[in-house]
């Protein structure tokens, strides 16, 4: 990994992801030769747009939402379109984008899965440490 590579997390408010991001923040915080940003959107539709923007400013992005299930086709088309975008962002930019944008059924579901966070974080400095 080089030094001072440069992480950014992109985190939607809605549904309150603060549990999830202040865990990747800890995971981050180990590797003394990572600087992190933090960028909040309203949804998790805005998530990749932003790290589009951002692109060539970071070597690494984690994505953090929660999409919960409504009555609607929504979640679906959400939760799909979303996955989509991040992939394909990674794969053009050949940056690392972790994915912690949960899609539950209930709150309660997204509560335990607050790790995820972590899981992301650990994905992206693990890929940044193979260039």
């Amino acid at each position: 990994m080089k030094k001072n590579s440069r992480i950014l997390i992109v985190r939607s408010e809605y549904n309150d992801t603060t549990d999830m991001e202040v865990i990747a923040n800890k995971a981050i915080d180990k590797n003394k030769e990572l600087e992190r940003s933090t960028i909040v959107v309203k949804g998790a539709f805005e998530i990749p747009v932003t790290i589009a923007k951002n692109i060539d400013n970071y070597d690494g992005f984690i994505a953090i939402g929660i999409i919960i299930k409504g009555e609607t086709t929504n979640f679906s088309l959400i939760s799909q379109s979303i996955t989509h975008a991040i992939m394909s962002l990674s794969i053009s930019s050949k940056k690392p984008i972790g994915n912690a944008v949960l899609t539950c059924l209930t709150k309660k579901q997204a509560a335990e899965r607050v790790a995820k966070g972590e899981e992301a974080a650990k994905a992206v400095i693990d890929i940044l440490r193979q260039n």
